[in-house]
């Protein structure tokens, strides 16, 4: 496990949606994941998942920040 990553799902849909966006932790996807759903009114569940991808992002003081590779 490289990753983490936020996924959502959206009103009338069953599949799980993410985008590219990957943290190197669990804690930080899940804030960001709850971030977005104060912004995104059409979510209707969430979920956390380990993904392969190297880390792109970071969370830090309330901020969506690039990882620096």
């Amino acid at each position: 496990m490289s990753s983490f990553k936020a996924e959502v799902q959206v009103s009338r849909e069953s599949d799980w949606t993410s985008n590219g966006l990957r943290f190197a932790t669990e804690v930080e996807a899940t804030i960001y994941v709850q971030d977005l759903c104060m912004r995104w009114l059409s979510v209707t569940d969430t979920r956390v998942v380990a993904s392969e991808d190297p880390v792109t992002h970071t969370w830090k003081g309330g901020r969506l920040a690039t990882h620096p590779v």
